[in-house]
């Protein structure tokens, strides 16, 4: 249990023990005060980059001005990263506190239509805050699968080759289970999976709200409506998604009586993803098109849910954590050298917010799906004004992985042992630099591209193994470049854009690295680093 920083004890007091002592003096308090127990709202935006956020870069061309209030009422921290460049593992992740690539999704994603990743045995974020008597509600964009059926009743298997599925022999009538409520939540709204995918539907619990009687079709090469052809629901509108989620945000924010419980709010947001889709309200907001409107969108809805706390008096006992499940996929690509080339993906979205002079991951080396920094490296907010000192910057090193350490740390719920496939076995807390008591846990990080590259991140350098992205910039691996070179090695302190291989002068490295990334393959981030420090 953490700590009770404000506690005085009478003269001539019971013989109780200090453990006992604090357990009454939080038993005391109302959920509204209890320190032990804060509110907790978790936002995730979708592939939003490290340099969209004006806080994190100054020449950004997005107002980015609630996510920068944001920053100013709490702690910013530069060295945030996702466990992995895309999607579907880093939200695994960020709920069970373990690496996605243990499960039997070892690169890829999910599409609307594949059954749970999340096993029935595993312990999620959500679960765990339930037991110390969190009400719990997750409203967005879901991509962890859930149980489908078609209309002969039979289960829509996973998904194992080829384009993601239109679904057009789904039964949108039936229960669905595997989803949310079986993982932890009492209410969830939101959708299947990316706002690109069938099907183009609202889930409330366990139901689809609107049966789809229409059908999405692709639009090819557009950024605003592009998508997985699929069945669509008459009132389903793209442009329409992120004001829902801000809506039923607000709503379950206001409808809260925090002296009953406090609350756990998981919002996974649908923005900046593609498609591009702005409100007509957005339209024009930005100097980056309407992918810097649907940003500022995406600022503006955070905006709503901070009002609703403070209308709800919950701001002062709250703890808001805002990130993102990746890097941005909006880049210029302007590298002055490479070691492996650098060239954008061959799409004629590519290239995008270059017209606008706009770098959606700043400096940073690639983009989502890459192993390189730009991938994974992402903004990481948290304000706690009851706890967390005000406009600091810190440079600490976090996983979304450690969320879930973090937070059972927090309440004093207690985590699963890291022994065997137990949730929170990868995830180390980071309450240490949120309350600046004690030093921070992590000393290394473990990051994984699209396609299944797997980089170790320790101190100042960063090991790559193979060549190449891993995701979308060309080249993916080292097939192409024949000279022999099997890995990549930077030092970040000094090469922060990953711009120079040390792999062949800095071999005592390579052997000291390898056997750390090893161990925590065979064991647990937890386990390898008590044999790392």
């Amino acid at each position: 249990m953490t700590p009770v920083e404000s506690c005085s004890c009478r003269a001539g007091a019971p013989p109780f023990g200090i453990l006992t002592l604090l357990f009454l003096l939080s038993a005391s308090l109302s959920p509204a005060t209890d320190l032990t127990r804060p509110h907790i709202v978790l936002v995730l935006a979708d592939d939003l980059g490290w340099g969209d956020l004006q806080c994190y870069q100054p020449a950004s061309k997005i107002p980015t001005p609630r996510l920068d209030q944001l920053a100013a009422g709490g702690m910013r921290f530069t060295d945030a990263h996702t466990p992995s460049s895309v999607c579907t593992p880093t939200r695994y992740s960020l709920l069970t506190g373990r690496y996605c690539w243990r499960t039997s999704l070892k690169n890829g994603v999910l599409d609307g239509f594949d059954p749970p990743l999340i096993g029935p045995d595993e312990t999620t974020l959500a679960d765990l805050l339930k037991t110390r008597g969190y009400r719990t509600a997750c409203i967005g964009k879901w991509h962890l699968g859930m149980n489908w059926q078609d209309r002969g009743g039979k289960p829509i298997p996973l998904r194992t080759e080829g384009r993601h599925r239109s679904g057009d022999e789904a039964d949108f009538t039936r229960e669905l289970t595997g989803g949310p409520l079986d993982c932890g939540f009492d209410t969830y709204f939101g959708i299947s999976a990316s706002l690109d995918m069938s099907p183009y539907v609202f889930l409330r619990d366990r139901r689809v709200e609107t049966v789809p009687t229409e059908r999405h079709e692709e639009i090819e090469d557009t950024l605003f409506l592009a998508g997985v052809p699929g069945p669509k629901a008459a009132d389903f509108r793209m442009e329409d998604v992120l004001p829902r989620l801000g809506d039923e945000s607000v709503k379950v924010i206001s409808q809260h009586d925090p002296d009953k419980s406090p609350l756990f709010l998981y919002l996974p947001l649908t923005s900046p993803h593609l498609p591009v889709a702005p409100s007509e309200m957005a339209k024009g907001k930005s100097a980056a098109g309407e992918y810097g409107d649907f940003v500022w969108e995406t600022d503006f809805t955070v905006g709503r849910v901070l009002d609703a706390l403070d209308a709800a008096g919950m701001t002062e006992n709250t703890l808001v954590i805002f990130t993102s499940d990746n890097g941005g996929l909006w880049h210029t690509w302007n590298f002055r050298t490479s070691d492996d080339g650098g060239a954008p993906p061959n799409t004629p979205r590519g290239n995008y917010t270059a017209g606008f002079g706009h770098h959606s991951n700043a400096d940073w080396r690639g983009t989502k799906a890459d192993i390189h920094e730009g991938g994974h490296r992402v903004p990481f907010l948290v304000r706690w004004p009851a706890k967390v000192t005000a406009n600091q910057v810190v440079g600490t090193l976090v996983e979304l992985t450690d969320i879930y350490a973090t937070l059972a740390e927090i309440t004093g719920a207690e985590p699963v042992e890291p022994v065997g496939e137990s949730s929170g076995m990868d995830s180390l807390s980071f309450l240490g630099a949120l309350t600046q008591t004690h030093s921070t846990a992590r000393s290394f990080a473990v990051h994984h591209s699209l396609h299944g590259t797997f980089a170790l991140r320790q101190g100042d350098w960063k090991l790559i193994e193979g060549r190449g992205s891993g995701g979308f910039t060309k080249p993916r691996d080292g097939r192409d470049l024949g000279d022999g070179i099997s890995g990549q090695l930077y030092n970040l302190s000094v090469d922060p854009g990953e711009t120079t291989n040390r792999w062949e002068v800095e071999t005592d490295r390579i052997i000291q690295m390898n056997p750390l990334l090893e161990r925590v393959r065979a064991t647990s981030a937890r386990s390898a680093h008590g044999d790392s420090r």
